[in-house]
């Protein structure tokens, strides 16, 4: 009996000292699409957005963006879209989105996104003001 308490012993003190030193993961919580410009040009415009780890603020580069979506419906105007193409290059953590921006006004861009090594849906609703 007491070969089996030492034993119980010895494995919790060394599942303590393992998860104390593992890396915590995050929540898709964690992270958030932030605009770099809130304000764009209307007509053929580019929309620049950070993908971000909250915590520590870095970049966060090679998310899986799925869902992508633009439209007026913070004027009441929801069924005005705009397609919405990624723009390649740039820097690791920033993603650009072209759109004709057909009126001045603001614009609801939705976005979805899977990070790597993470489980759940990073989704952002980012309002971006075309003049």
């Amino acid at each position: 009996m007491i070969k089996n308490y030492v034993r119980a012993a010895a494995v919790a003190a060394a599942l303590t000292m393992t998860t104390a030193t593992m890396p915590a993961w995050a929540d898709v919580k964690d992270y958030e699409f932030q605009l770099v410009s809130r304000e764009v040009n209307k007509g053929d415009a580019v929309i620049t957005v950070k993908l971000v780890h909250k915590p520590s603020g870095r970049a966060i580069p090679d998310a899986v963006i799925f869902a992508k979506r633009i439209d007026m419906g913070p004027d009441n105007m929801a069924e005005m879209q705009a397609k919405l193409d990624p723009v390649p290059g740039g820097e690791p953590g920033v993603y650009q989105f072209k759109a004709n921006l057909e009126m001045a006004g603001r614009w609801a861009l939705t976005l979805g996104a899977k990070v790597q090594g993470e489980t759940g849906t990073v989704q952002s609703k980012l309002i971006v003001n075309a003049k």
